[in-house]
């Protein structure tokens, strides 16, 4: 009797740590899932960016990134001036490659408030590295302590002086792809997400210098990347 109470004890015992299990193992995939599909978001917006010839980012710029984040769907999460909120992903060039992405957010300042859309997408060029580190870890201000400008589209580049600023800024509402003022705008890393993405959490500096592989999830987004200024590094020199 004694040692058939104690064989049930042990199948009661596995059978719920199988229950625990199983249910963790639903939890984890539900934020591989959502990080997966803003990664697609983040692809598809690039994408669409650089559709237009006439109003795409110029290659006389892209040529110069040295870091890219693109930020889908920045919505309005109050009502007032600068009540916006979105999530999205950098990645930076390295030695030889670009860096796995980091999951990063935007709120605040004057985001799109010229715009008035409900929501809009956000890609920024950015020009100095050092720069972009100070926006994501001492949350500094585009604007303020870290110059942004609108960035030049289609053939605006050779009129526009675009070379001296830090930040270059565009946005895309309503079909339009246009450089947008994010003057006060907060960038800073997404800690929740790179646990999402990354399954632990990891400083985003160490993922924008390329001391991670990028999971799987990310590969069509960072080749989207790297046609796109490739594209735009042949075309300077040509």
């Amino acid at each position: 009797m004694g040692r058939l109470f104690k064989v049930s004890v042990l199948y009661l015992a596995a059978a719920i740590t199988v229950l625990i299990l199983g249910d963790a193992t639903h939890a984890a995939e539900k934020p591989s899932s959502d990080m997966q599909k803003r990664l697609q978001t983040s692809t598809e917006v690039l994408t669409e960016a650089m559709s237009e010839p006439d109003r795409n980012i110029p290659p006389e710029v892209l040529a110069q990134a040295k870091c890219i984040a693109v930020i889908p769907g920045v919505v309005k999460v109050a009502l007032g001036v600068g009540g916006r909120h979105g999530k999205g992903f950098a990645t930076c060039r390295t030695m030889k490659e670009w860096s796995a992405p980091g999951p990063i957010s935007i709120s605040g300042g004057s985001i799109g408030l010229q715009i008035g859309s409900q929501s809009l997408d956000i890609v920024l060029i950015i020009l100095d590295r050092d720069a972009f580190k100070a926006l994501l870890l001492k949350k500094f201000k585009i604007g303020s302590e870290v110059a942004g400008i609108p960035g030049p589209t289609g053939s605006e580049a050779t009129l526009k002086d675009w070379r001296d600023a830090k930040i270059l800024t565009y946005s895309r509402a309503h079909g339009v792809f246009a450089g947008v003022t994010l003057k006060g705008a907060t960038l800073k890393q997404d800690k929740d997400g790179i646990v999402q993405l990354y399954g632990r959490y990891v400083p985003i500096e160490a993922l924008l210098e390329g001391k991670l592989l990028p999971p799987q999830d990310s590969h069509q987004f960072l080749a989207t990347v790297r046609k796109y200024v490739a594209d735009a590094q042949q075309h300077s020199q040509g």
